[in-house]
């Protein structure tokens, strides 16, 4: 056996041992309507609005945390008005809003790191909404402050 084929088979076992023996938990991250009801799967429950939703009790949304400075500003929100076509510029403008909150979001990421989470919001658009966009940045696909993310 070739020394670069040993090399080669050592750099194999070494990554398979590391893989049993220190397992990473994988942050599972979902987005869901705060009408819908809450479920075993859901996880640590973030509400990510800047408004209570209108007729759901405390208990009925049983969220854990409700970080009102990771939610887009009112000014944000009321210029956007959730025009999909105007979703590339909210987005762009809410990843500059939370570069100014890099402290709750380190502590966010704390809370959800290695663990089931679901944020929790009133939109029904889901797909074109904040939640997408701060799920984004909470997985690593994107980052506060980033005009490219």
């Amino acid at each position: 056996m070739s020394s670069r084929a040993r090399t080669g088979e050592k750099a194999r076992k070494r990554a398979s041992t590391a893989r049993k023996t220190s397992p990473q938990r994988r942050t599972l991250i979902r987005v869901k309507r705060a009408y819908d009801p809450p479920e075993a799967e859901d996880g640590i429950r973030i509400l990510i609005d800047r408004l209570w939703p209108r007729g759901v009790t405390k208990a009925k949304l049983a969220a854990d945390a409700w970080p009102r400075e990771l939610t887009p500003s009112t000014a944000l929100r009321k210029w956007y008005r959730h025009d999909a076509a105007q979703f590339p510029e909210f987005r762009r403008r809410y990843l500059a809003e939370l570069a100014g909150h890099e402290e709750a979001l380190a502590e966010l990421r704390k809370l959800v790191r290695g663990k089931r989470a679901t944020l929790v919001t009133a939109t029904r658009a889901l797909d074109c909404s904040h939640a997408q966009v701060l799920r984004e940045v909470l997985a690593g696909k994107a980052r506060a402050g980033s005009v490219r993310s």
